[in-house]
């Protein structure tokens, strides 16, 4: 009798720590899915100037938010402004919001976005970037 319970204990600790490595498998491959979209030249150069120049430290290092809104599926979608209007993410938008970051504001934000010393080939270079992250 004490072996069974032995053995039951065994297999259900095994089947424990199996269910636990099975769900952090699934958590870190989830987190990585925007690692793994293909990135033209160009959007790979503005993904590594969004991360030298501290935007990511904010909007993630793949685009999936953090402190600042998430990039991924932005470009072109619908974005609620503080004053209620409704905006489409274009480049313009995409734009003033990264060389006036104070210019405009979404609703529900938090914090501001710092100022910063983007040329306009950098900024356009983010852009190509946060529009491959569908």
């Amino acid at each position: 009798m004490f072996s069974k319970f032995k053995l039951i204990n065994f297999l259900s600790t095994s089947v424990m720590l199996a269910s636990v490595g099975i769900f952090l498998a699934s958590c870190s491959s989830s987190s990585s899915s925007s690692s793994s979209i293909e990135l033209s030249a160009e959007a790979q150069a503005g993904q590594k100037l969004a991360s030298a120049s501290g935007c990511a430290s904010c909007h993630g290092s793949n685009g999936e938010g953090r402190v600042g809104p998430k990039w991924t599926g932005l470009a072109d979608s619908q974005v609620t402004m503080s004053d209620g209007t409704i905006v489409t993410a274009d480049d313009a938008y995409l734009y003033t919001s990264i060389h006036e970051p104070s210019a405009m504001r979404r609703k529900g934000a938090v914090g501001q976005m710092p100022s910063n010393q983007l040329t306009d080939e950098e900024i356009a270079s983010i852009i190509v970037y946060i529009r491959a992250l569908k």
